[in-house]
Formats: structure tokens, C-alpha cells, sequence
């Protein structure tokens, strides 16, 4: 993302510092926030505050665990973010996942669970 589009589009701050993505992430939440959002967003072409509800849910932090695996592995944090979106885009909402989660299958697991966090939170706010 250029400077331009990140004043444009501003990367939302977590709303969950303590857990999901964030907490995952300790040390390296940060940098690995700023570089997740952004990838993430590229990746599933879902607006960055959709992508915040995901990081900031429980597969936020799932995906931190996929990150930090690839830490311990020895990539540096941007290459660990794109390992680990690899792993989630590769992956499809099954029959199971579709009927647990109401999320159609096929779709990417990346994509399927963002738009998931998303429409959660709409059905929340009504």
C-alpha cells in the first residue's frame, strides 16, 4: 500500500490488544499488524475494517499462531504473514465449516472467515 492510499484508506487500529491477532503476534504486533492488515486485504480483496474484525476475532488469532510458526521456523515477519496467508487461501470452507459457520463453501478459509467476522458484527449492530 502506497503512503498515499494508507492516508486515504488508514489501517484501523486493533480493538483487542490482549487477544486475536494482536496478543498473538507480543513483541512483533506492530509491525506484524501494519503488514497483516494490509496483505490480508490484498489477498481477499475485503476492506481493511473487515479484516480488523477478523484479526481482532478468534481466527485472528489462529492466524497469529500460523504466523509465529513460521517465525520459529526463521522468516523474517513480512515473509512469516505471507507464509501463513499462503496456508489460509490455500484451504476451502468445507461442507462442515459451511454449516458451523454459515459461510458458503468452496471460498477460500482466509476469504470465508473475514467475511464472516464482517457479517457477524453487521448482525450484531441490528
Amino acid at each position: 500500500m502506497t503512503t498515499a492510499n494508507t492516508i486515504a484508506n488508514p489501517i484501523p487500529a486493533t480493538e483487542n490488544e490482549d487477544w486475536g491477532f494482536y496478543g498473538g503476534m507480543q513483541d512483533k504486533a506492530e509491525v506484524a499488524w501494519l503488514l497483516a492488515m494490509t496483505a490480508i486485504s490484498n489477498a481477499t480483496g475485503e476492506p481493511l475494517e473487515s479484516v480488523r474484525l477478523f484479526l481482532d476475532s478468534r481466527h485472528g488469532r489462529h492466524c497469529s499462531d500460523d504466523v509465529r510458526n513460521q517465525l520459529l521456523v526463521g522468516k523474517h515477519v513480512e515473509q512469516a504473514i505471507h507464509a501463513a496467508i499462503t496456508q489460509w487461501m490455500g484451504g476451502t470452507i468445507n461442507l462442515q465449516t459451511s454449516k458451523q459457520y454459515g459461510i458458503p463453501r468452496g471460498l477460500p478459509h482466509l476469504t470465508g472467515f473475514v467475511i464472516h467476522c464482517e457479517v457477524t458484527e453487521e448482525s450484531l449492530a441490528d
